[in-house]
């Protein structure tokens, strides 16, 4: 059997037991390591710097900088960025939207079990699809900081990238997406890739959250 490539992470919590507690959890599985630690967000962008994870748990409050600037600081000085996924104790803080406006892959509850941890970890390493999509559209629907007018790149958006974003924000991979359009997978990666391009997003939980603020989700 072909073993998975392991998956490096950087915890960023000012909680060492918290931190103690997620590296217990992501060490025991083999496919999953844990190669550096963080105690603030300056910490963290250092960390991430050094030691390029593939993914960071970044906590959103923390000291000197919070997880907010830390995620938009190592988003813009790393050519090749890891997936941040905000870790929260409140799913409808205000912090953990700015948190993904900001370019985080999307979050995790810090009551969140050992399996869902693990799973979520490996999703935004490996996959193509949103990182629990019921609560980003959730949080984007309650919080999203409306325009007064449709942003220019609706209108840009032909007809086949406006149904893949919507299918993006229910959660599809590309794969169920090409299922659903009933074309194959590399059109609907190239829809994609005009979608991010158009709405000036880094990924899908970005472009998610473009399309709420812009008022898409509700148009037809």
């Amino acid at each position: 059997m072909t073993s998975r490539p392991t998956i490096r992470v950087v915890l960023a919590d000012d909680e060492r037991m918290v931190r103690s507690a997620l590296r217990a959890i992501l060490s025991a599985e083999p496919d999953l390591e844990v190669v550096g630690e963080a105690a603030t967000g300056a910490e963290a962008v250092s960390v991430v710097r050094e030691r390029r994870p593939d993914v960071v748990l970044m906590d959103v409050r923390m000291p000197e900088i919070d997880g907010i600037r830390a995620t938009e600081q190592i988003l813009a000085t790393l050519d090749e960025p890891p997936r941040i996924v905000v870790v929260t104790t409140f799913e409808n803080d205000s912090y953990v939207y700015d948190a993904l406006r900001a370019g985080a892959a999307g979050f995790l509850l810090k009551r969140a079990d050992a399996e869902a941890l693990v799973q979520a970890v490996r999703l935004v390493s490996h996959t193509d699809t949103l990182l629990f999509p019921s609560a980003v559209r959730t949080l984007a629907a309650e919080h999203a900081r409306a325009y007064p007018a449709p942003p220019p790149w609706v209108a840009r958006l032909t007809g086949r990238e406006s149904e893949v974003l919507r299918l993006m924000a229910q959660g599809l991979t590309n794969a169920e997406i090409a299922r659903r359009m009933e074309v194959g997978p590399a059109t609907v990666k190239s829809h994609v890739a005009a979608v991010l391009a158009k709405t000036g997003t880094r990924d899908r939980t970005q472009a998610v959250i473009a399309a709420y603020e812009a008022g898409f989700m509700n148009a037809r």
